[in-house]
């Protein structure tokens, strides 16, 4: 097993861990005062600066620093056999780990500002709010389209090369598709939270896998041609 499947399969394994702090947070802290009024959330925000701020940490940078690792390790795997699928799977990983970049630095900065802010200006700190946040979720949280594409281009790849557990290129099917789904807004919602846990279930599994089994080798062994004897006579 080479050192990038090792690294692509705790990259896997870390990428889960990051999906469920990020959910365990965001639900029990987080979402509530969201959900209740934007000015409770800053006022938490103001006296917990650390914990949101390590919270984003987390989520968004180490969701992504992962996932970087998860696509190449996985290209390594499916480029053999399935070259063109596993490009553009691998090209789809870097763009949904650069928005998770963008989306993670932006929410980074935005809680000095605004914490900052709060302490001056309530109402200017929650005008400022509601112009950022829209900002901040629509660059990788609007829906979960490019992450799915990823997975269902992952899936379709393993399926053909069999260089994964093939329950899990079908389980990794059904992610792929519930993500794209969520570009319909009257299903964002529910399978948004749908795709969540799916995502944490889908990189434990690719991390055991890719931890556990050895590639399937790329070429198969050729018979050698009987080479020509010397008294054979030619056709005339």
């Amino acid at each position: 097993m080479s050192s990038m499947q090792k690294a692509g399969g705790l990259a896997a394994l870390l990428h889960a861990v990051a999906y469920v702090v990020g959910m365990i947070v965001g639900l029990t802290l987080i979402f509530p005062l969201l959900d209740a009024a934007p000015d409770r959330y800053l006022r938490f925000l103001s006296g917990n600066q650390a914990l949101v701020y390590v919270w984003n940490l987390i989520s968004y940078w180490g969701s992504a620093i992962t996932v970087v690792i998860m696509v190449l390790a996985l290209y390594e795997r499916l480029k053999t056999n399935a070259p063109a699928l596993a490009q553009t799977a691998a090209a789809f990983g870097l763009i949904w780990a650069g928005l998770i970049i963008a989306s993670g630095n932006l929410m980074l900065h935005d809680v000095g500002v605004l914490a900052e802010l709060y302490n001056q200006n309530p109402a200017q700190a929650l005008t400022a709010w509601t112009a950022l946040q829209p900002v901040e979720v629509g660059i990788t949280s609007g829906n979960e389209l490019v992450g799915s594409f990823w997975v269902l281009l992952l899936s379709v790849a393993a399926l053909r090369t069999g260089q994964l557990s093939r329950a899990l290129n079908w389980f990794g099917l059904i992610v792929g598709v519930v993500g794209m789904l969520t570009i319909v807004p009257a299903l964002y919602g529910s399978l948004a939270m749908a795709f969540g846990p799916g995502m944490i279930v889908w990189s434990m599994w690719v991390g055991i896998v890719l931890l556990r089994r050895m590639p399937v080798a790329a070429a198969r062994s050729v018979e050698p041609t009987m080479p020509l004897s010397r008294t054979t006579p030619l056709s005339r």
